[in-house]
């Protein structure tokens, strides 16, 4: 049936001398710019917000499309106050130069800063207007998720279930704070920048086949030392080798379920019950800096060339200006570095198991299942109405999700597709996934990341008691360490959407394809 036309919307100035929409659209008339594509997905025509170049996207199965409403109800009730709610921010990324089909986001998507946790949008390199937003990365550079496999049986485990868990937390430095233990110098850590996962292996704190089982082979080469700040180095020399806090944790896992038995079997995953350890880490304090930095620099750029914007928290650069291209050579050594901890992670975690079980790393067959990025920008090949063209894709709280024979994911892994690993929050299960074929075509080859937050950190602060979340988990047999109880709350299943839910629509809409079901025994939180 034809809707009636919406109204002009109403707009007010920023900073930027770019216009943002002051929300005096009724709800039902917000409403008519959206429209479902299929069962999984939903198109945001242009017009939503002001200077759309193309439309947005969203995917999300019954129960995250009522949250996504509900945050655009509220967010219409409220006025101009607090966060823009994430289909407010998939737009706005839409109308940023250079972009091209689609601003995209994933089931898992909520508001965030600029761009919406979840939200993936590709730029075109032969555009000389296109742009790179740090906030289409996130401050947390590369964060991103590891598995580990072991040849370990749940049962081999229960009994030195607590020993481990107390094990691996005195082993891995985690917190707020947390300062790592593996000795590192100012030209360490400039080696670490530029060298990423090569400084590991040199280190001997990796393996040589860890680098196959990584996305970029643990080291994007774009990088510049030179680029990251004295600020962004100080923050980030005591930190290498540590988990740190919020949503990030180390896991023991147990497989639940194999959905596809071939592709397990590939990835070193044969039965129920085997015990895996998943790591969820980033760039700590030094990936901040870099954003931070870039951020403050960008806002000049934008007004000397004349790029406008929805939001202030969208600032951006010309690709190929000197800020565009300092920002992209910082961020590849802040990614860089994150591989670097998640290896020096995965040493600790190599020592503890060999340590508890009176064993080697290697006769525990402890081998990296893979290693994803899920806050990145990276400059890829994509097929767009017929061509081949070179894209900028950012990647925000979304996961590369590659088909099969797609030349960049590992030889052992080609006939299946690139393993997706998809955390759950803590005490909830996790998921391995592979790429798709049709994942490529729509998303730019991207899936989910996680579970995505429902309620504000406030709010689970305010809602929640520690005590009763940790008791929880006891109940469910999983052991927990963690360095601040009282973070424990900002992190409970009840401050996020369900990750089976998020992830079924990923394979529902054919994104990506489930492949195993994990659930974790031990947590190790900050």
């Amino acid at each position: 049936p034809s809707r009636p036309a919406p109204p002009r919307a109403h707009s007010t100035m920023t900073d930027f001398g770019s216009k943002r929409h002051s929300g005096k659209r009724s709800y039902s008339e917000e409403c008519n710019f959206i429209k479902r594509i299929d069962k999984t997905s939903f198109q945001i025509a242009k017009g939503f917000v002001p200077n759309m170049k193309v439309p947005g996207k969203f995917y999300a199965n019954a129960a995250l499309e009522r949250l996504m409403f509900e945050e655009l109800r509220v967010h219409v009730q409220r006025g101009e106050s607090g966060f823009l709610p994430a289909v407010k921010q998939i737009a706005n990324v839409a109308s940023l130069p250079g972009i091209i089909s689609h601003s995209v986001a994933m089931p898992d998507v909520h508001a965030g800063y600029g761009f919406a946790i979840g939200n993936v949008a590709a730029f075109d390199m032969s555009d000389p207007r296109a742009v790179v937003s740090p906030g289409g990365v996130g401050f947390d550079i590369n964060c991103g998720v590891r598995l580990l496999r072991t040849n370990l049986m749940e049962k081999d485990v229960r009994d030195v279930q607590e020993k481990l868990a107390q094990a691996l937390f005195d082993h891995i430095p985690v917190g707020v704070g947390s300062k790592g233990i593996i000795p590192t110098t100012a030209k360490d850590l400039n080696h670490a920048l530029e060298m990423g996962m090569d400084w590991s292996l040199r280190e001997g704190y990796a393996w040589a086949e860890d680098k196959e089982h990584c996305e970029e082979y643990g080291r994007m080469l774009n990088a510049d030392p030179t680029k990251v700040s004295k600020r962004a180095k100080k923050r980030g020399l005591p930190q290498l080798g540590t988990l740190g806090a919020g949503n990030h944790y180390a896991e023991i896992q147990v497989v639940e379920q194999i959905f596809d038995k071939v592709a397990a079997k590939r990835m070193g995953i044969d039965q129920k019950g085997q015990v895996c350890v998943m790591i969820h880490s980033g760039s700590r304090g030094l990936g901040h800096q870099v954003a931070t930095d870039a951020l403050a620099i960008m806002e000049t750029a934008m007004a000397r060339d004349k790029i406008p914007t929805n939001d202030k928290q969208l600032a951006c650069a010309l690709i190929n200006s000197k800020e565009g291209q300092d920002y992209l050579a910082a961020m590849a050594a802040a990614a860089n570095y994150a591989w670097v901890n998640r290896s020096s992670m995965t040493f600790l975690t190599r020592q503890t198991f060999a340590k508890v079980f009176n064993s080697t790393p290697d006769d525990l067959d402890m081998h990296v299942i893979y290693d994803v990025s899920h806050n990145i920008a990276k400059v890829e090949e994509h097929m767009v109405e017929g061509k081949i063209k070179q894209l900028l894709v950012h990647r925000k709280g979304s996961t590369r999700a590659f088909p099969p024979h797609h030349p960049l994911i590992p030889v052992d892994y080609q006939t299946i597709g690139q393993p997706v690993l998809i955390g759950g929050t803590m005490g909830t299960c996790s998921y391995v996934l592979t790429g798709t074929e049709k994942g490529m075509k729509e998303t730019f080859g991207s899936t989910c990341h996680g579970a995505g937050r429902a309620m504000s950190r406030n709010r689970s602060r305010n809602t929640l008691d520690y005590k009763e979340v940790l008791e929880k988990l006891g109940e469910k047999g999983i052991s927990i360490r963690v360095a601040s109880p009282k973070l424990v709350m900002e992190e409970a299943p009840e401050s996020y959407k369900n990750v089976t839910d998020v992830v079924n629509s990923c394979h529902a809409a054919g994104i990506s394809k489930k492949c195993v079901k994990l659930k974790p025994i031990a947590v190790v939180k900050g």
